[in-house]
């Protein structure tokens, strides 16, 4: 009879090396892997010893099914763990539990019902959810757990760690996530547990203070790329002992040239990792839009400011306002400073004094209004946005997705002001707006309504010809291909298939 309430201890680093050495030894000569852990194909999840309660185990596939579609939670993979719908059924110690209790955090959200078990589990992970779901924590926490195991079975030398890694895009998003982490490590250091240390290792301050950190010996280290690849290049870190690794807004890393210094930060692996990618880009692009009311407005260039005015009037702060370039960022928060409007602004261009100043000032409430580049169009955790304001298009629909999701967060409500015109060249984006919009049922703007789309009006005309009606791409009825769920079920798969061919099999080769 299995115990339903032992918590099952994490195997620890040195161990599991010693383990890896001996199976690496063993399959010699077998075809199918190779000698050096770096180019072994691995079959299983990485051993992490976790398993759910008996009565979670005992669920049949009915009922976990049930729970995932009230949840409206979609999986894929192979032996899929049961989701579990407590903390508490995820054995996590009782600090933990206190202090997300503390924090209004009551019953796990649908992304960590699921993603929890799964990356507990020790499986590799790609978990797609909006913004505000609680993806942090469904690594925050594992990580954590991880760290302290190893702590408690063999503490961690001068020089030795990270045990384990999260890289993300923007300082602003490293700052956030590693304060996560200071929040749930501090109730367990004063219960009594070993101290687990994290680092936060990203540009805008001196090296030299990260790495007396790391001479110490940190579990946790939350890095940007090019601190990381800085740190690691110098030999100043190693990866030798990690075996857990989280990419934050794992596209956003690739969209902003950072593939390269990625594949590098691989490369110091020495052994089987599990690897988890987090992302709040939808496989459907609806549901970026269901918890937000939409408006796009064409305004002749010379009036964007005079009219952006009239938009903060819409709704009370906080209000976030988005332009493409570092430029017009500037001229808008020195037009809105000029009008008394309580303001900050953030580009990638400012120091990290400044960055850090306007974001807190926004956070805090002392400031109503934050003027941003896409920095801030993903991972940065803002409440309570009423309304987002574009002062002009995004040259890619995807950057207007995130952009949007920032307000109307978990169920609640909030206003999105697209402001648009005709001088600019990205008449494509401009189509993919039309579509968006249709799609969530939003009212299109004659101006949007008046753009003939090529690629549909050359699908009519086949359809006129064969005598077939409906979408060119399925032959189904009640919609156009702008609309065809088939094409965006194959979109989804090959963002998927490439993202698994781009990241490799890191422990268990079923992703989901």
């Amino acid at each position: 009879m299995e115990d339903d309430d032992d918590y099952v201890e994490y195997v620890p680093v040195a161990k599991r090396r010693a383990i890896e050495s001996q199976k690496i030894h063993e399959r010699k000569g077998e075809k199918e892997n190779l000698v050096q852990a770096k180019g072994i194909t691995y079959r299983e999840p990485l051993p992490t010893g976790w398993k759910p309660p008996l009565h979670v185990r005992r669920m049949s596939d009915k009922q976990r099914d049930l729970i995932r579609k009230q949840s409206h939670i979609i999986v894929d993979g192979e032996d899929v763990p049961p989701p579990v719908k407590s903390f508490k059924d995820m054995k996590f110690p009782k600090p933990v539990l206190d202090k997300l209790k503390e924090k209004g955090i009551v019953k796990p959200t649908p992304i960590q019902v699921q993603g929890l078990p799964v990356v507990l589990s020790g499986r590799d992970m790609i978990g797609i959810a909006s913004t505000g779901s609680g993806k942090t924590l469904d690594f925050v926490l594992p990580m954590i757990m991880i760290a302290l195991q190893e702590e408690m079975m063999m503490p961690l030398g001068l020089g030795e760690g990270p045990v384990a890694l999260v890289v993300c895009p923007s300082r602003e998003l490293a700052r956030q996530i590693y304060e996560v982490v200071e929040q749930f490590v501090d109730p367990l250091v004063e219960s009594g547990y070993p101290p687990v240390r994290s680092l936060l290792c990203t540009g805008g301050v001196y090296m030299r203070s990260q790495l007396e950190a790391v001479k110490r010996g940190v579990h946790i280290v939350v890095a940007t790329p090019g601190r990381l690849k800085d740190v690691l290049s110098k030999k100043k870190m190693s990866l030798d002992a990690c075996r857990y690794l989280t990419l934050d807004e794992a596209d956003r890393l690739v969209d902003l040239g950072f593939e390269d210094d990625m594949r590098g930060v691989f490369d110091h692996f020495k052994s089987q990792r599990q690897t988890l990618l987090f992302s709040a880009t939808m496989p459907t692009k609806i549901q970026a839009f269901a918890m937000s009311a939409l408006e796009v407005e064409c305004v002749k260039k010379d009036a964007k400011n005079v009219y952006l005015l009239e938009c903060l009037q819409k709704t009370c702060p906080p209000v976030l306002i988005f332009c493409e370039k570092k430029a017009d960022v500037d001229g808008v928060h020195e037009h809105l400073l000029m009008r008394g409007v309580e303001v900050v602004a953030i580009h990638g261009g400012k120091d990290q004094e400044e960055r850090e100043y306007a974001i807190e000032s926004f956070k805090s409430g002392r400031k109503d209004v934050l003027v941003a580049t896409d920095v801030a169009s993903k991972g940065l955790d803002f409440t309570e946005i009423q309304h987002v304001i574009n002062y002009d298009m995004p040259a890619e629909i995807e950057n207007y997705v995130h952009r949007i999701g920032r307000t109307g967060r978990c169920g609640k409500t909030g206003i999105g002001t697209t402001i648009i015109n005709f001088e600019q060249s990205e008449t494509t984006t401009l189509l993919d707006l039309k579509h968006l919009l249709q799609e969530a049922e939003q009212r299109i703007p004659p101006v949007l309504a008046e753009l003939d789309d090529p690629m549909e009006d050359e699908a009519e005309e086949i359809a006129d010809a064969s005598g077939v009606k409906g979408c060119a791409n399925c032959g189904g009825l009640g919609h156009r291909v702008g609309a065809c769920p088939k094409q965006e079920h194959e979109k989804s798969v090959a963002i998927s298939n490439s993202i698994k061919d781009y990241y490799g099999s890191g422990g268990y080769s079923g992703e989901m």
